[in-house]
């Protein structure tokens, strides 16, 4: 706390920093929303869109040992203005890609800058969080899902109204931009970090890779339910065509409103209770699609799923934070590095087994990792 100078306003620095995660997920959800036409723009087929796309996760797990290194040597602040200004180049190299070897150095570098921002954003929060004295870690995250929303709603319109690739990408741009000068005056100020074994890579200790473990855990429910709820929608609960995305809109409704009533949950139970909360209520609502797969029941389940890992992360990030043998960015990347991990490694696995076995084993795992977090969140400090 000793190199965290409290700033004019607190209301003034959380509207900043929550202004930054609000950004962050726009300018996510923006690149989502245009994947089909820029795949049809290259005449890609799936597997090769596929090869492209894994450019992204390369750079952003390329990005997290360096963005935990720099946050921790330069402080937060510089390197948040630093990341939000650059970040909108490659959202614009993006648009104006035209072959596949150009969009995936672009989104190498869209992954890398993205956790530059995504490192010290969260160390801003957690600075805040520090200087309010209680939990508001979570309703941060849920700035970053609203984001998402408004970003896939604005790019459902740039389609309907066919406004081109690029000058969608540059709307977005110039208001990232213009928000990135307007919010920064306002983030929480940070002298440079004061240890002199700041390195690139740090090995975390135990209780960092507790909390690894319960983020990987989470992730990988996430990456599941992103990639593979309209497919179980599809094949498992046989919804109607209109109707196979209902488990993911379910999902992330929950996923998002969950993170605004976060905080208070956590002010009110403690860290340790809700996370053994969230693993429980991840397992039954899992086990409740298993086991019933009708459409009524599915949907329940993955509301509660969504419910369910909504404060988890953030909760991680938060925890870590506060770590006593590693600066505040070292130890949210690491945390970080194994939670994205579960990320990327769930949906794969899910795809193996459901080959191997079923997609309702493969489904009934997943389930066993929220009952496994509920399990270790018992070794949480408070």
């Amino acid at each position: 706390m000793s190199n965290i100078i409290p700033p004019a306003s607190l209301t003034r620095s959380r509207i900043a920093v929550g202004v930054f995660f609000f950004i962050s997920g726009l300018r996510f959800a923006t690149w989502a929303s245009r994947i089909p036409d820029i795949q049809n723009h290259l005449h890609l087929s799936d597997a090769g869109l596929g090869t492209v796309l894994f450019a992204l996760p390369a750079g952003s797990m390329a990005g997290l040992p360096v963005s935990g290194y720099l946050v921790s040597k330069y402080g937060s602040r510089i390197i948040l203005y630093i990341s939000a200004m650059v970040f909108p180049l490659f959202i614009l190299g993006i648009g104006l890609a035209g072959t596949p070897w150009l969009l995936a150095l672009n989104l190498f570098f869209f992954g890398f800058s993205s956790n530059l921002l995504n490192i010290s954003v969260n160390t801003q929060a957690v600075a805040l969080e520090q200087l309010y004295g209680k939990s508001i870690m979570a309703s941060f995250h849920g700035l970053w899902s609203l984001g998402g929303f408004c970003g896939a709603a604005f790019g459902t319109l740039m389609v309907a109204e066919h406004i081109g690739v690029f000058y969608h990408f540059i709307i977005v741009a110039a208001l990232s931009v213009f928000v990135t000068q307007f919010a920064f005056s306002n983030t929480v100020k940070q002298t440079k970090a004061q240890h002199k074994n700041t390195s690139l890579f740090v090995k975390p200790d135990r209780y960092l890779l507790t909390l690894g473990i319960i983020a990987f855990s989470t992730m990988a429910t996430e990456g599941t339910m992103f990639d593979w709820s309209g497919v179980y929608f599809k094949k498992i609960v046989l919804a109607p065509a209109q109707l196979t995305t209902l488990g993911y809109v379910a999902f992330m409704l929950t996923m998002a409103g969950g993170r605004f009533l976060g905080d208070r949950l956590i002010t009110n139970y403690g860290a340790k209770q809700v996370l053994r909360f969230s693993g429980a209520i991840i397992f039954v609502g899992l086990m409740t699609a298993v086991l019933l797969p009708n459409i009524i029941a599915a949907t329940l389940g993955f509301l509660f799923v969504g419910f369910g890992v909504a404060s988890v992360v953030p909760l991680c990030y938060a925890l870590a934070g506060k770590s006593a043998t590693m600066q505040p960015g070292m130890a949210i990347a690491a945390v970080s590095s194994i939670g994205f991990l579960g990320f990327l490694m769930g949906p794969p696995l899910i795809g193996y087994i459901a080959q191997a076995f079923s997609l309702r084993i493969s489904f009934a795992l997943i389930a066993v990792f929220g009952g496994m977090m509920s399990v270790m969140a018992g070794k949480v400090k408070t």
